[in-house]
């Protein structure tokens, strides 16, 4: 053998599952190649073709942006905020004689501002090539002819090439699966960057290429792939293959780019997609411009102001043309101390109207003043350091992976605190990819004394004594148990000890399925000895681990035969039993069950059968259900704790049965029809029947640790929670239970194609007539649903709406998906099973655009990409197995329970932060503004500046620019620990009660205020009296110091009134800046006059030394400020916000006081609402009901 290998032999199609050698593909579908969307030509093993140049490279880019493209690209990033754009604009007018200022000062800030966020943007782009360098530098062996293979880079293969991937390598491309180390051609394929699982995929290659087993084979190995064109369903391949004849291919040949090969030491393909050609490539899109809805809204303030802007300066203008125009009255100056028989013509009276046109542009540069330049550095820069503490957040870092929370974006900071629906993947993000089995029931008594996520959740909740008797929980890490997979306690069947039992043969029949009844591979290593499992499913390897940690050690299988080390119950030793496999019954979503024939060493024929219990209470023997009720109760005590249950039942077949099922089950088995499963699934009907019941089992599939807590504290939250999975619906809906977003009593709202009626349609062929009839089913289950919604009023119920893959792709056409989003918004929570990457990408856009609200995606795989970019924000979780969620995502974490803390902490201050920093800078700057326009207004609108043109160039800058990022930093209304009691607070940012238009206009209104009584003041207290002891009256230097002075202490005195939270730092930044202005008013006076122009000496000679100035700068101070302060008592005392009622609690120490904080927080607790709070109190309500009923 090529390599001294020797190939495995196991010829897995004789003994397990027939999905790998079933029909590839109906003839219908092989009749569609060559036609439209199925033209590809793939010429195996030659290089040289010239149709393999006419397809993409296998170089895949993730990044936004290209050398070529940065610049242009990132400056329309940000000039499409409107606010630079304007700067922009007046900043290409201050290089005109319009200029009431020069254009260096105009410049230089824009410059800046935008150099900064580009410089940003570069470096996070930057991280994502480094990303991209690393994924398209991989090597992969390659043949270059003559039966050699080499090591090649990922991005230098091309369609047609031949690859020998090797075991735990990821696939380079999507590749046709030719040969493998197995005779039978088959391998193990892990998909989990694709669709989430971790179970193993089995994949069988052609016979006709199965023989192609070393390096030499293909030497002269040639061969022609029809197939369909790139498209982005990871669930379909159609395609034939020619090599003398002509072979179907099917998705049981396709290996997919970014899947593992696994327990498989070599694999050979041919590679026929490549790059963004690959499906899973076709599933992502290019990485999204995300804005957060603050940012977007503060760009309709901007256009506001700017419309205000330019009513002011067309007003000033008016006035300033007509009195520009009667300045020279029949050749008469009645302002002759202005000469306007001698001007240029800024102040023609005989071209009054162009004089008013060109002061208008004056006025828009003058008044620009308006709108703060500095407000989005002063955002980027606030956002850049809010990051810093998420990143550093020490209660988001998980200790286990070694890995915190980490911002890979700035922008959407304040998002976290609005987001109104999470939609989350399941497998990996809300569990730990590990199934543990933890509880059984056997003869009507119930196993093992574990406790689950749920019950723990409860428990706590509750305060219950099962708390003390398992230990002090522990949120931060899971409690792994000793073994992998089996978290079982109970000293009376452990050890042993279950041959002691009153009914212990019934228990050996019941470990004897559990070893036997599966299509397990056991894996023996050669050094250790230790034996360890590859299953289908995870739930299977628990089974098989379960009955080998109580005494049925399953440790061989041979094509027709399994093997087990057996607990002799006589004896006390193991001894060993082999099995003779017979038929296999495979698991399906119809079947619900899986069943298998064996034959004992005695001779005797056993059906052995696990499966739903849905199923399989109607299965059972009159005789054979002695204990059905007792199971019935523990089945349902067990999915209300979350966990997974089977039932286990067997029967003794006579041979003469056996013999005539066999024979129709081949016959079945072998028929290359296209109801081939449907007979296959009536003959077994046949046998699984009369069984006799054993048990139950319960599997938990593990949680991530604080889950059911975590999905509990955003439901309180009013968060809405979907989940979006590639799982089956069985699967999905347990997981559901488990982390409580299902409950028992909660109605289930089913929409799936799995009808008879549906079922019955399929098999006549007609494709037209079924897609018709299944979008009809789709539309009447939705119209159903609505109308059973509508019903209850939705005020008593809680209803969970659960959808298939193949449902949704009819509910999100145009014409549908209206009525499905309204139905699925009026549920308590939603899944969505089945779904493709490309599903939860659209989904996530349906939920976004349809609800108008945020929206935020959570998953760990590549199959979450697209709807990690198509949400308002996507969070990454940084697992086990591949960063390509993380690579797209705006913010990764490594558990699911740190959300809680990322949105109801972090996410609530951040939205806080920034909102109420967008309307201090409004304030401040319409203030400074107001005292601008109104100067102007008593100087006949000459455009003449009030202040220094320094003063103008550093309000921004030096004098009030640092408080402002200290709020948007540090501020905190209520302490991280509040936000989480009382999870409602985040409702505020939710609602956006924070930055609505009322409140952004009611801070306008205070600005106007302020500026209005600081100029009126000034303008009252020093007209028409001497201003020193010298006698001197004020002149326009020292009415614009007095005036300036005023304006730089009131805005920083309100934002001491403003903030909630002061630190050393807020004392520094809001004192220092008033601070930092009496110092720049002595050096800059005391420089020389050409510089400091009106500045000069003006405050150590004029308003230093005037007891005047700073009397009046004392009461200007009180007058501007008193009215927000009266108004923000009485709103505190009397019509409080929620932070404000939390404030009043901490205030009063009345925060553990359980009553009245319950008291506080009951709006947020519904029993219409998913979460364990929740599911106590419908549990109240319904007790409370019964009470009720039973009184009358």
């Amino acid at each position: 053998m090529a390599n001294g290998r020797r190939r495995r032999k196991l010829h897995l199609s004789k003994i397990y599952t027939f999905n790998c050698v079933k029909p590839s593909a109906d003839e219908d579908d092989q009749s569609q190649i060559g036609g439209p969307g199925f033209s590809r030509v793939v010429f195996c093993n030659d290089p040289d073709s010239l149709e393999i140049h006419r397809y993409a490279n296998n170089y895949v880019k993730t990044t936004k942006y290209t050398p070529a493209t940065f610049i242009p690209k990132a400056l329309f990033e940000q000039f499409r905020r409107v606010a630079n754009f304007f700067f922009l604009l007046t900043g290409i007018l201050a290089f005109t004689p319009l200029a009431p200022y020069s254009s260096t000062s105009a410049i230089v800030p824009l410059v800046f501002v935008i150099g900064v966020s580009m410089v940003k943007e570069g470096i996070e782009d930057w991280r994502r090539k480094q990303q991209d360098i690393e994924v398209n530098n991989r090597k992969v062996k390659v043949h270059r002819g003559n039966g050699v293979f080499e090591y090649m880079q990922w991005r230098h293969l091309r369609v047609g090439d031949v690859v020998k991937v090797e075991k735990d390598e990821f696939f380079p491309a999507d590749i046709i699966l030719l040969s493998s180390s197995y005779e039978d051609a088959i391998c193990y394929v892990e998909t989990m960057n694709l669709d989430g699982e971790t179970n193993l995929k089995l994949k069988q290659a052609l016979e006709a290429t199965s023989s192609l087993s070393e390096d030499s084979n293909f030497a002269d190995f040639k061969a022609i792939v029809r197939c369909e064109d790139p498209n982005a369903n990871l669930y379909s391949f159609v395609g034939t293959m020619d090599i003398e004849t002509q072979y179907p291919l099917s998705p049981q040949q396709l290996l997919l780019r970014d899947s593992k090969l696994r327990n498989t030491d070599y694999v050979y393909g041919v590679v026929v997609f490549t790059g963004h050609d690959t499906k899973v490539m076709q599933n992502s899109t290019d990485p999204p411009s995300k804005r957060s809805r603050i940012e977007r809204k503060m760009d309709y303030i901007i256009y506001f102001m700017f419309g205000m802007l330019c009513l002011i300066s067309f007003i000033g203008s008016i006035f300033f043309g007509i009195w520009t125009r009667d300045d020279l009255r029949n050749n008469a100056m009645t302002s002759w101390y202005l000469r306007p028989d001698d001007t240029t013509v800024y102040f023609n009276p005989k071209r009054a109207a162009l004089a008013a046109f060109l002061h208008f542009l004056t006025a828009l540069m003058l008044y620009s003043y308006f709108i703060p330049i500095s407000l989005y550095v002063s955002i980027e820069i606030g956002k850049l350091l809010q990051t810093h503490f998420i990143n550093n957040d020490i209660q988001m870092y998980h200790e286990e992976s070694d890995k915190p929370a980490h911002a890979r974006t700035s922008n959407l900071n304040e998002e976290l605190g609005q987001v109104d629906t999470i939609l989350s993947d399941k497998t990996g993000t809300l569990t730990c990819n590990s199934m543990e089995f933890v509880k059984c029931s056997i003869a009507r008594t119930a196993y093992g004394r574990g406790i689950t996520d749920v019950e723990m959740a409860m428990a706590r909740r509750k305060g219950s004594p099962i708390a003390d008797q398992h230990g002090e929980f522990n949120d931060s890490d899971d409690q792994t148990p000793p073994v992998k997979g089996f978290n079982f306690k109970d000293e009376r069947i452990t050890g042993g000890k279950w041959t002691y039992e009153p009914h212990s043969e019934t228990i050996q029949k019941f470990l004897q399925l559990l070893a036997v009844c599966h299509t397990v591979i056991p894996e023996v290593d050669e050094e250790t000895g230790n034996i360890s499992y590859e299953a289908e499913s995870p739930d299977e390897a628990a089974f098989v681990i379960a009955a080998r940690e109580l005494g049925f050690e399953f440790y061989k299988r041979t094509q027709t035969a399994v093997y087990l080390h057996e607990l002799d119950p006589i004896s006390g030793q193991k001894v060993d039993r082999s099995y003779k496999v017979l038929n296999v019954l495979e698991f399906n979503s119809t079947r619900k069950r899986m069943s298998v024939i064996v034959q004992t060493e005695e001779g005797k024929l056993l059906l052995l059968s696990k499966g739903a219990d849905s199923v399989m209470f109607a299965r059972l023997a009159r005789d054979g259900a002695d204990f059905e009720e007792e199971t019935r109760e523990h089945v349902n005590e067990y999915a209300d704790a979350g966990l997974r249950t089977l039932l286990l039942a067997y029967r003794e077949l006579h041979e003469e049965e056996y013999a005539e099922f066999n024979e129709k089950f081949s016959k079945a088995r072998n028929s290359v029809s296209a109801d081939r499963e449907t007979l296959m699934d009536q003959v077994a009907e046949m046998v699984e029947k009369d069984l006799i019941l054993l048990g139950a089992t319960a599997v938990e599939d593990k949680l991530q640790s604080g889950v059911p807590e975590c999905i509990d504290k955003l439901a309180q939250a009013g968060i809405k929670i979907w989940v979006l999975t590639g799982d089956k619906m069985e699967t999905a809906i347990n997981i559901g239970y488990a982390c409580s977003l299902l409950r028992q009593g909660m109605k289930q709202i089913i929409i799936s194609l799995e009808t008879p009626e549906i079922k019955a349609l399929e098999k006549s062929g007609d494709k037209d007539a079924i897609a018709k009839a299944h979008k009809e089913s789709v539309i009447q289950q939705i119209t159903v649903g609505k109308a059973q919604v509508t019903s209850t009023g939705g005020e008593s119920e809680a209803y969970a709406l659960i959808i298939d893959g193949k449902s949704l792709a009819y509910a999100l056409e145009d014409d549908v998906k209206i009525s499905f989003l309204a139905l699925a918004v009026s549920c308590a929570s939603v899944i969505c099973c089945r779904s493709s990457p490309k599903q939860k990408a659209l989904v996530t856009r349906l939920v976004k655009e349809g609800t108008k609200r945020t929206t935020l995606a959570i998953g760990d795989g590549a199959n979450d990409v697209g709807m990690l970019q198509e949400a308002d924000i996507g969070v990454g979780i940084s697992g086990a197995e591949g960063m390509q969620a993380v690579m797209s995502s705006d913010i990764a974490i490594a558990q699911f329970r740190f959300l809680e803390r990322l949105l109801l902490v972090h996410g609530h201050w951040c939205y806080r932060r920034i909102s109420s920093m967008i309307c201090y800078f409004f304030y401040k700057n319409i203030t400074f503004g107001v005292t601008l326009f109104l100067y102007e207004v008593f100087t006949s609108f000459s455009a003449e500046p009030a202040y220094n043109d320094w003063f103008l160039s550093l309000y921004n800058v030096f004098f009030t620019s640092l408080p402002p990022i200290a709020l948007g930093v540090l501020d905190q209304d209520v302490s991280a620990r509040f936000c989480r009691k009382f999870p409602l607070l985040y409702q505020e940012g939710v609602q956006n009660v924070l930055f609505s238009w009322r409140r952004i206009f009611t801070w306008m209104f205070n600005g106007v205020y302020s500026g209005v009584i600081i100029f009126f003041f000034c303008a009252k207290a020093l007209s028409l009296s001497a201003f020193n002891s010298a006698g001197k009256t004020v002149g326009s230097e020292i009415f614009g110091v007095i005036m300036y002075t005023g304006v730089v202490i009131v805005a920083n005195c309100q934002m001491a009134l403003f903030v909630q939270y002061f630190t050393l730092v807020q004392h520094i930044f809001i004192w220092g800046s008033i601070g930092i202005w009496f110092l720049f008013l002595v050096i800059y006076g005391s420089i020389n006059p050409d510089l400091s122009t009106t500045a000069y000496e003006v405050f150590v000679e004029a308003t230093g030394p005037a007891p005047r100035f700073w009397v009046v700068t004392l009461l200007v101070v009180v007058a501007a400020l008193v009215p927000y302060f009266a108004y923000s008592a009485v709103q505190m005392r009397f019509f409080p916000m929620y932070h404000n009622m939390i404030q009043w609690i901490r205030l009063e120490g009345r925060s553990e006081d359980p009553e009245y904080a319950d008291m506080v927080r009951q709006r947020s607790i519904r029993p219409t609402t998913v979460g364990f709070t929740a599911r106590a109190a419908a549990r109240k309500g319904r007790a409370s009901r019964e009470r009720q009923q039973n009184g009358r």
